[in-house]
């Protein structure tokens, strides 16, 4: 699918998308629960879809509604074959999920998941008692536990998913255990993990992110539980606001542990306006300088930030792009080259990512089936001195499908 995307106002109201990494978490959390959870505000994008029928290879009973999920919760794997689609996080949190069981049971995927590292998994469970074999480091993945517990090191360098995984499944193990962590990246999302795992019931302590100590034998709570809105997904929308007008995103806590809640620091130094209240975030255009962003903690904002960046006058320095390898695309080198069809000025060097600000001309970009590629294309339309279209659009369903509708609603002018 094509979107033909012109430049336009941006003016409005919208809320935000349910969180997808949220959503993932709660509907792990509502399977190692047993009796009825109910989460609220949910998620359908392609990755929670995944998760969901994963959810019920695993045992657990899911019904939903477009207000709710409820789910009846018992870990009681029957399926042989776990689907993950394309969904990273599912992929590492489940492996570590369905080692708990004491049969083979075989994760895989498609699409880009096929080819992204899974070798960070393999040592550590075999650590903590369970058989595992790969693909030569990738999927398909197959384990058999059950999964015992004790001490292991984890690899977080590359992703903190598996760790999510070893922290939702080992209270469940029969032993105590002690993960000692190396290099972790993206601490915030282990900020969220652990968010979850408290509001069902489930404690772990840990000194500094770098050993995390988990009590064996632990119980989930069932729970209510409510999605927050999407920082990640939210991202785009607010720098629409900062370079096509303004805009108000409804939903968003400001005071979220999600990462990408970082957006709000880079639009600042951009000289975006930008104001909060409660349940929402603000951002108005004014003139636009150049800025300079540590995104090594929240690689997804490298597409919007991108987006952002063109439009500033001046150059712009975003750390971090080693996180970007093993994305959906090669981000780093996928937003340098559809981004200089539009006349883009973008080096990489040491580590970062500079842009030459300045604004964009028209014309053809190709998402490379990564959704935040196609959304940071679209955004960045809003002040292109001509349409961009952005081809194969449709990738924005793995994160967002209501992106399109949302950005219309805000004056975004794109069609097919």
């Amino acid at each position: 699918m094509k979107k033909f995307v012109k430049p336009s106002r941006i003016s409005g109201s919208v809320k935000a998308p349910p969180s997808k990494s949220m959503m993932q978490r709660a509907l792990a959390a509502g399977l190692l629960a047993e009796g009825t959870s109910i989460i609220r505000n949910p998620s359908f994008c392609n990755d929670a879809l995944a998760a969901m029928k994963i959810v019920e290879g695993l045992g657990g009973s899911v019904n939903y509604t477009k207000e709710e999920v409820v789910i009846d919760g018992g870990f009681n794997p029957f399926a042989k074959v776990l689907d993950c689609g394309e969904s990273g996080l599912a992929i590492r949190m489940f492996t570590s999920i369905a080692a708990l069981h004491d049969a083979p049971i075989t994760l895989t995927g498609k699409g880009s998941l096929m080819n992204r590292p899974m070798n960070m998994i393999g040592e550590s469970l075999q650590n903590l008692g369970v058989e595992y074999t790969s693909n030569n480091g990738c999927i398909p993945i197959t384990v058999k536990g059950p999964l015992k517990g004790g001490l292991a090191t984890v690899d977080g360098s590359t992703s903190s998913q598996f760790l999510t995984g070893l922290l939702m499944s080992l209270p469940l193990a029969p032993e105590k255990s002690e993960l000692r962590v190396e290099d972790l990246k993206s601490r915030p999302y282990i900020d969220l993990t652990m968010q979850v795992l408290r509001d069902f019931g489930v404690n772990i302590q840990h000194q500094q992110y770098a050993t995390f100590f988990i009590d064996g034998g632990q119980h989930y709570q069932p729970c209510t539980f409510t999605v927050e809105g999407d920082w990640s997904g939210a991202a785009f929308l607010l720098v629409a606001g900062a370079i096509g007008g303004e805009v108000e995103v409804l939903s968003l806590n400001p005071y979220s542990r999600q990462a990408d809640r970082a957006i709000i620091e880079a639009l600042e130094k951009s000289g975006a306006k930008v104001s909060f209240t409660e349940n929402s975030v603000s951002v108005k255009k004014d003139k636009l300088r150049p800025f300079e962003f540590n995104a090594t903690e929240c690689p997804d904002l490298f597409p919007p930030l991108v987006a952002l960046a063109v439009h500033c006058e001046g150059t712009s320095l975003i750390k971090g792009i080693g996180r970007l390898i093993h994305k959906e695309s090669n981000r780093a080198q996928v937003l340098q080259a559809e981004f200089s069809k539009l006349g883009a000025v973008i080096e990489l060097a040491g580590g970062s990512m500079v842009i030459r600000g300045g604004g964009l001309k028209g014309g053809i970009i190709h998402s490379n089936n990564d959704h935040r590629i196609a959304m940071a294309g679209a955004v960045a339309a809003c002040a292109s001195n001509g349409p961009i279209i952005v081809e194969a659009f449709e990738a924005v369903n793995k994160s967002y499908p209501e992106f399109a509708s949302d950005f219309i609603a805000l004056g975004g002018c794109a069609c097919e």
